[in-house]
């Protein structure tokens, strides 16, 4: 498996570059996820999302779960 690779994000279609094999360089693990959020981003997508997506929807979910509060 390559150290990273350019991918799409499935939900923007911007391009970004993905180091599966440096995770902690990876641009999305600044982005930190509950376990709930992460689940919820699996069951709507099936690849990688870029960071800037991921933030967007983890404020989208918190904002439900205070409307359902």
């Amino acid at each position: 498996m390559p150290e990273h690779e350019i991918k799409t994000c499935q939900r923007c279609g911007k391009s970004f570059e993905c180091k599966v094999g440096n995770i902690t360089q990876c641009q999305c693990y600044e982005v930190k996820l509950t376990y709930e959020e992460t689940q919820k981003m699996r069951e709507e997508y099936e690849e990688c999302l870029c960071a800037a997506c991921m933030l967007d929807l983890q404020i989208k979910y918190r904002k439900e779960q205070i409307q359902k509060s």
